[in-house]
């Protein structure tokens, strides 16, 4: 099987709740999402999309992705979609992000050939679906304890708690939403956005809270330093982008990482560090940087695929946004993500909706 053609669309996905605000005042609006076609000669179509959340959380962005789309489209027409990505590591050096939505594009075109949802070819299914949680911007406390009930009410069992601030403000933000909704699984995400002192004085006016503390600082070396005090697991995500950073992790004892789709290049290598990473007995979270229905749906596939007692959780992120570029996935009320049952990605793509395609090369 064949790629015919490449057509690359750009969607621009605002927030449902408004901005979201990170660590160090970073706020977003929305997601600017690039999706991607490929038909092949057999007459089956792949669909794949990413989107960097913004410019300032992972070293991508979202005209990159758009400047690199071209050279993709023209290097893939007429190659076997079993060759996509090594097809875009030979046209590129690096800039992983950009090549995700083709990586997905080909994966969805494999399951659909092959008549199969897209986790038959990742593992298989292990249960039907995975937690979701849902994450609590920078606010005051009694906002921030406010939108945990309102997620709560909704289905969602796990709440990612935004820190990375002022230590102080963040513990009181906290302790405010452990207070409303004591059954809640609670993860801290900082982004990468403490100092070493400061997390370890968040650490410490925090002792009496269960949680989960995830990037606590920029680079992997602080957050090792953290490791010895922290009565607490410690998750890493912005600091996993390779198979080697994977094992490094394991090696130094921490619990478990976070995979994200855009970052290490789409579901090949995803799917290669996610599969490393359980065989080294870490907890695995697979999810990506952003995106709607499209996106949405590979990560619940890759997530149905990792093995149940090495899964943490994952994100709806079709739900964060106003906007909508296919259906066929699983309602979410309660509070878990279930993989389309058709076949490949298991999405039906609203192509009239995506509008005029920036690039499109091949036959027509």
């Amino acid at each position: 099987m064949h790629i015919t053609r490449v057509t690359c669309h750009r969607q621009l996905q605002p927030f449902v709740d408004g901005p979201y605000v990170l660590s160090g005042d970073r706020v977003e609006v929305g997601f600017d999402s690039l999706v991607v076609r490929i038909a092949t000669d057999e007459g089956i179509v792949g669909w794949g999309e990413m989107s960097p959340l913004g410019t300032m959380y992972d070293p991508a962005f979202a005209d990159g992705a758009f400047a690199a789309a071209p050279l993709f489209a023209a290097a893939l027409v007429g190659q076997s979609v079993a060759c996509t990505a090594r097809v875009l590591d030979q046209t590129l050096k690096g800039h992983p992000y950009a090549k995700s939505a083709f990586d997905m594009a080909a994966w969805d075109a494999l399951g659909r050939r092959a008549g199969v949802p897209l986790h038959d070819l990742l593992g298989g299914a292990d249960g039907d679906g995975t937690d979701l949680y849902r994450s609590i911007s920078h606010d005051t406390p009694e906002a921030m304890a406010n939108a945990a009930l309102r997620y709560r009410s909704l289905g969602y069992r796990r709440l990612q708690v935004k820190v990375g601030g002022d230590p102080a403000a963040d513990a009181a933000g906290l302790r405010a939403v452990a207070a409303s909704v004591p059954d809640a699984v609670l993860y801290c995400d900082a982004n990468g956005g403490w100092s070493v002192s400061a997390a370890r004085r968040f650490l410490a006016a925090t002792t009496t809270i269960a949680y989960v503390l995830e990037q606590p600082c920029a680079t992997y070396r602080e957050c090792l330093l953290l490791r010895g005090q922290a009565a607490r697991p410690i998750v890493l995500d912005e600091s996993i982008v390779t198979v080697a950073d994977a094992v490094q992790a394991a090696m130094d004892g921490i619990d478990g990482i976070t995979i994200k789709i855009a970052r290490v290049g789409g579901i090949t290598p995803a799917r290669l560090i996610r599969d490393t990473a359980v065989a080294l007995g870490l907890m695995v979270t697979v999810e990506d940087t952003g995106g709607a229905d499209i996106d949405t749906a590979a990560m619940a596939h890759l997530s149905v695929s990792t093995p149940s007692h090495r899964r943490a959780h994952t994100v709806d992120f079709h739900h964060w946004v106003t906007v909508s570029n296919g259906s066929g996935l699983p309602p979410t009320d309660d509070g878990i993500l279930r993989p389309p049952p058709g076949a490949g990605l298991g999405i039906t793509v609203d192509e009239a909706g995506l509008g005029c395609a920036l690039v499109d090369e091949g036959e027509r």
